[in-house]
């Protein structure tokens, strides 16, 4: 998922209660986007009670033996008891607001399944500490949400069997995510096989990537040659404007307060980046490209028509800050301040803490750095100025430098070499993708046969970010994950019903062991 979201995004803004940048999310992936309107107005909740557990605060040293709380949902309606399969909902980099009524309930019904959800370190109500300075934060990992998955799915399977007068019992288990919490999923089949009987990847950002052209490439293709052409004179025009009168222009897309340039057209491309991750493409391009088509300014108003009785009237639309301001801010709740370096720089524990957080990840560890590729691009290179002859993305390091201090930078290649990248080595693994969101070029998109982990892309006009357990387009938001508002609904039923198969299969075998590690 913005670009927490766009991965994390997404993704914190929360457009789901689960799975974004960031971000299904940050750019972040990232953007995992989270909305403020979707939060305070949850979709149908099947669990919303909050249930807490002692998680160690960091699995790595044998003397620190501190402690802090996480919060966890369960949903056992559906559970057959006493040999039901138990299904993992992993949060991913935002608040966790509890088990939601989506395509993973209806799974969990037809497998008569319990489901449990964990928030993630940090994120949410789950942060080890009042402040989020950077000295604290260097607890915030992906190893160390693993551990917290495999500690949580010791403590929670004990306890079930403790409500069930049992002992010694394993039952089966299936791990679910979207995006960065897609990743996890996979990442958690293939360090602990022995804890869960598969896992579904859904648009899992397995690569980390420094420089992220694909992304901006994926978004050209994704508009088509007329809206691309469209997008790229809009940034054209922006940056021209920007030059001329910066602050004015700022205002008039609802962000006068984003004082670094670099800050702002992250923000506007972002704002495009969400049409197509999202699955609402023609929200974006039919406006545009209307607008060019009618003779309207793209961006701000050039000229203006006067009445017989002396009333100046505009008659352009300002099309691409209309639709920033309508459906980016509006329609998905934006916070705009998440884009703001000295917003970032807040180390107390607020509602828009995620972004602060997801960056630290981003700045660490997953890098995702959505820059704009040397030629034909959309995004603007002001957001990657890079210094000849090297490559480096500029902007994103200044801002890891400016919010985090000195020495912090993204360990790329130790993560891909940990994890494997696309080249994960895993097995039992389920990963699916939409073709038009641009995440999908840091997930596995060929199958592994014989490592029994199939790679599914759904195809269509409107198939973005975890189309698989969303439906599109993906605002306003349907939370079961209707299909029928996709372009093509027999793809994401295809989909579905390998994973069913998939998931009937590698369930019925940990059954057949009577344990879910073997």
């Amino acid at each position: 998922m913005r670009r927490w979201l766009t991965l994390s995004a997404a993704f914190s803004f929360i457009l789901f209660l689960y799975f974004p940048e960031a971000s299904y999310g940050v750019s972040p992936p990232i953007t995992l986007l989270r909305s403020r309107k979707f939060a305070e107005e949850p979709p149908k909740i099947l669990s919303n009670q909050e249930l807490w557990f002692n998680q160690t605060l960091d699995h790595y040293s044998p003397y620190d033996h501190r402690q802090f709380q996480q919060r966890y949902y369960e949903f056992l309606d559906y559970f057959r008891i006493p040999d039901g399969p138990i299904f993992l909902i992993i949060c991913g980099e935002g608040p966790c607001g509890g088990i939601v009524n989506d395509y993973i309930a209806v799974l969990a019904k037809k497998f008569g399944a319990a489901m449990v959800t964990l928030e993630h370190r940090y994120y949410g109500k789950s942060s080890p500490f009042k402040s989020l300075a950077t000295e604290n934060l260097k607890y915030l990992s992906s190893k160390q949400a693993l551990n917290d998955l495999a500690a949580f799915r010791q403590y929670y399977q004990d306890s079930l069997n403790v409500k069930l007068n049992r002992t010694k019992v394993e039952s089966s288990w299936f791990f679910f995510g979207g995006s960065y919490s897609g990743a996890l999923s996979a990442w958690f089949r293939l360090k602990y096989p022995h804890l869960t009987c598969g896992s579904l990847a859904s648009s899992a950002v397995v690569q980390a990537v420094f420089d992220f052209t694909e992304f901006d490439q994926q978004i050209g293709e994704s508009a088509g040659p007329e809206c691309k052409a469209v997008l790229q004179e809009t940034t054209q025009l922006i940056e021209q404007k920007l030059a001329i009168n910066g602050r004015s222009l700022k205002a008039s897309f609802g962000a006068a307060d984003l004082d670094i340039d670099g800050d702002f057209m992250y923000f506007v491309a972002d704002a495009a980046v969400i049409a197509f991750q999202y699955g609402n493409p023609d929200r974006l391009c039919k406006p545009l490209v209307e607008a060019k088509n009618g003779g309207e300014d793209l961006v701000l108003c050039r000229f203006s028509l006067i009445k017989s009785n002396g009333t100046r009237i505009s008659k352009c639309q300002d099309a691409y800050s209309k639709y920033v301001k309508e459906y980016y801010i509006e329609t998905f709740g934006t916070n705009v301040q998440i884009y703001d370096q000295e917003f970032l720089k807040r180390t107390d524990v607020n509602d828009d803490s995620s972004a602060r957080l997801w960056w630290f990840q981003v700045c660490t560890e997953v890098a995702y750095f959505q820059v704009a590729p040397s030629n034909d691009s959309v995004r603007s290179s002001i957001v990657d100025t890079k210094q000849v002859p090297y490559r480096y993305p500029i902007y994103h390091l200044d801002l890891c430098k400016n919010v985090f201090g000195h020495g912090v930078f993204p360990e790329v290649d130790a993560t891909n070499l940990y994890y494997g990248g696309t080249k994960i080595a895993g097995s039992k693994i389920i990963f699916t993708n939409g073709s038009q969101d641009p995440w999908r070029h840091a997930s596995k998109q060929t199958s592994s046969p014989e490592a029994d982990m199939p790679s599914y892309l759904i195809t269509c006009h409107n198939c973005g970010h975890c189309t698989d357990m969303r439906g599109c387009p993906q605002s306003p938001l349907v939370i079961e994950g209707n299909e029928q508002n996709c372009t093509s609904p027999d793809a994401v039923r295809k989909v579905r019903q390998k994973i069913v198969e998939h998931m009937d299969l590698w369930l019925s075998q940990c059954q057949d062991t009577g344990r879910s590690f073997f």
